[in-house]
């Protein structure tokens, strides 16, 4: 059994009156909104994955949006929004000297739970753009709750004269844009490249502690 199914297995046991069909159901769903998209998946596709029939995917969910945000929802909000804050949290709650250290472990911290829960993180990147009701749960479960931590933070290394002085909310916006720009492309647009990840990280925090303008001469 793959990390994936395991999480989703341990997901499964949480969720009372999940029948054994639906159990499949839910694993086929996630398995091709991950990879070909929401729009792009039938539910005739995941019947098929499922081994059911495609009636008893609307028994059970109305339309394929409804079944979608039973997956999406309940597991940002019961298993992995909890998995993230805490996870998060060993990062945000350490004392680094140096505001580009603290990248780094973010950084870090980021990749390796993005790469155990890469089903997942592909579906929401694809549909919190089209889908309110995502975005209100991803506001409601995770953002909010991260945000002003590192709202503090931010401002820790301003008054340290590590960071210029902005509104710590545009630096948190440059600095989550810049972050996962690179792990979008890494694991989602062009994980085939010829990657150095850690060179790759180094030049990502450098970005963002000089920007593009190169030093000056002495």
């Amino acid at each position: 059994m793959s990390e994936q199914e395991k999480l989703i297995d341990e997901w499964f046991h949480q969720e009372e009156g999940l029948t054994e069909k639906q159990k499949k159901i839910v694993a086929a769903a996630i398995e091709s909104f991950a990879a070909k998209g929401y729009a792009a998946t039938s539910t005739s596709e995941i019947a098929k994955k499922a081994g059911v029939a495609e009636g008893t995917i609307f028994r059970h969910y109305k339309t394929k949006k409804e079944l979608l945000l039973a997956i999406v929802a309940p597991m940002m909000a019961k298993f992995i929004a909890p998995f993230v804050i805490n996870d998060f949290n060993k990062v945000l709650n350490h004392d680094f000297e140096r505001f580009e250290d603290f990248l780094r472990a973010i950084i870090e911290n980021r990749v390796k739970f993005l790469i155990k829960n890469m089903p997942l993180f592909r579906i929401l990147i694809q549909e919190i753009p089209f889908q309110p009701e995502l975005r209100e749960q991803f506001k409601e479960h995770i953002a909010n709750k991260i945000i002003e931590r590192f709202r503090i933070i931010v401002e820790h290394y301003q008054a340290k004269g590590q960071i210029i002085e902005m509104p710590p909310y545009s630096v948190i916006r440059l600095t989550v844009s810049t972050v996962f720009g690179f792990i979008i492309a890494r694991y989602l647009l062009i994980p085939e490249a010829q990657w150095d990840d850690e060179e790759e990280i180094e030049r990502t925090v450098h970005f963002i502690m000089h920007g593009l303008t190169p030093p000056r001469s002495q």
